[in-house]
């Protein structure tokens, strides 16, 4: 059996190659005899092959006895969602996020949404599903169950309704899952929506919807020009990610989102602990202290960032991939909650999303996130540490390197799943010399690379 689609935080494969609905049923009786489940919500995303391969899953599920409460179609958060406001003994989501059209997959939680992956239970889930099964000797039963007005509830419970005011706002859904909340949530709010790419379709007829892409990012940026609007978001396909865009239409880099929700968010809370990964950490430092707030790092990737978000009880935090915790919405990410913040900072402050966001990037300048394809990524990075390490103000080890001097750092780390290291440098408002440090580690990678 081909148990390829585990991967280290969920599942995702080909269908039907890869993942199939006979597989999907051997998965779900494996989940329950792992976990122990016996309440599990089900949802699923828009593609063509998710309704099948949950209904199978579920089946699965109830012969290992386990009670299943479909929530339908549906994003990745409302699973998180339903788990932890149902106090349900786990979730499942079949989705594959931004993978091809054709792969499919599943994202697990346990109590509490607390992930499940390859070093807390899904390798045993894997292993589990090789062996032979016999059914329980009571079923489990079905029941669908209606989450969506609970779900809105808690999503408004963000923002303070009387400090909004009408804008013009371009949502992109990519036709994914997301426009079904904005048509539920305009009902309760000011804003006159801007629709793009907005009914849910799994043909993709506009492509896999991916903003962190630049060549997707352009649909919903000319949106934005040519309707006024004060601001553009656009979504993944099972929109747990959103990427905003400012009132000129300029896509606004992850790391800076990351700064501004900790600010709206501390101003809200009083204080309280911020969870930041390490690739660029300096706005987010500096307006986490302003805010009277604690910033705490933690290594990339949701399971660590949700598992110290936990250990600290912090109130919210981010990565620059476009990632957004917040301990009310059960340490998990949402891409619904990011929004409507800012929109609500937006009317708060009267000022212009372009302004808000200006100041930070000539403050602290960065290069984004730089990929490059290494043969040997260990050696390379290894190297790059021993050469600049000498006359550092801190090295730092909390993920890859991260090598920090008086006026610029940078973070080297290699991809969890392809040969190939991420290079995020940044400086103290000083263009030149971030621009001029990024090339030079460039180039020292690259002859590292062709030195072997």
């Amino acid at each position: 059996m081909d148990l390829s689609c585990f991967k280290a935080y969920d599942l995702r494969g080909r269908v039907p190659d890869q993942l199939n609905p006979a597989l999907a049923e051997k998965i779900g009786r494996a989940y329950v005899e792992i976990a122990g489940a016996k309440r599990v919500i089900v949802g699923y995303d828009i593609r063509l092959s998710s309704p099948d391969i949950a209904e199978a899953l579920s089946s699965g599920l109830m012969a290992a006895g386990a009670d299943v409460f479909d929530i339908g179609l549906c994003g990745t958060e409302q699973v998180y969602f339903a788990t932890s406001h149902y106090k349900m003994d786990g979730g499942i989501m079949v989705t594959a996020s931004h993978n091809p059209k054709d792969h499919n997959g599943m994202k697990m939680v346990g109590p509490e949404s607390r992930p499940i992956s390859s070093d807390n239970g899904l390798n045993n889930i894997r292993d589990r599903v090789l062996e032979p099964f016999a059914d329980a000797p009571q079923q489990g039963r079905y029941e669908p169950l209606e989450m969506m007005s609970a779900y809105i509830d808690h999503l408004l419970g963000y923002v303070d309704a009387a400090s909004l005011s009408p804008m013009t706002i371009v949502v992109n859904a990519g036709n994914g899952g997301a426009g079904l909340v904005i048509d539920e949530l305009e009902q309760h709010l000011p804003f006159e929506f801007v629709k793009v790419h907005h009914e849910p379709d799994g043909h993709f007829p506009n492509g896999v919807p991916n903003p962190i892409l630049p060549e997707n990012r352009a649909v919903t940026a000319d949106a934005v020009i040519e309707q006024g609007a004060a601001m553009g978001i656009a979504w993944d396909g099972d929109y747990d990610r959103c990427f905003f865009f400012d009132e000129n239409g300029r896509f606004i880099e992850g790391y800076y989102i990351v700064g501004l929700l900790a600010d709206q968010f501390l101003r809200k809370t009083g204080g309280g602990k911020v969870i930041h990964d390490p690739r660029l950490t300096w706005n987010t430092l500096d307006l986490v202290k302003a805010a009277g707030g604690e910033a705490v790092e933690s290594k990339t990737g949701h399971a660590f960032i949700k598992q110290r978000m936990r250990d600290e009880d912090a109130v919210y935090g981010g990565e620059m991939s476009a990632h957004h915790y917040f301990r009310d919405f059960a340490y998990c990410d949402s891409g619904m909650i990011p929004w409507l913040l800012i929109a609500e900072r937006l009317c708060q402050s009267g000022q212009l999303f372009s302004s808000l966001i200006d100041a930070r990037i000539e403050a602290y300048p960065a290069s984004g996130e730089i990929n490059r394809t290494i043969d040997d990524p260990p050696e390379v990075i290894a190297a790059i540490e021993a050469k600049y390490s000498v006359g550092a103000k801190n090295v730092s080890h909390v993920d890859g390197v991260s090598i920090e001097f008086d006026e610029w750092r940078f973070n080297l780390r290699m991809s969890n799943t392809e040969p190939v290291v991420r290079l995020n440098v940044e400086s103290r408002a000083n263009i030149p010399l971030m621009e001029e440090k990024t090339e030079e580690l460039l180039a020292e990678m690259q002859r590292l690379n062709e030195e072997g």
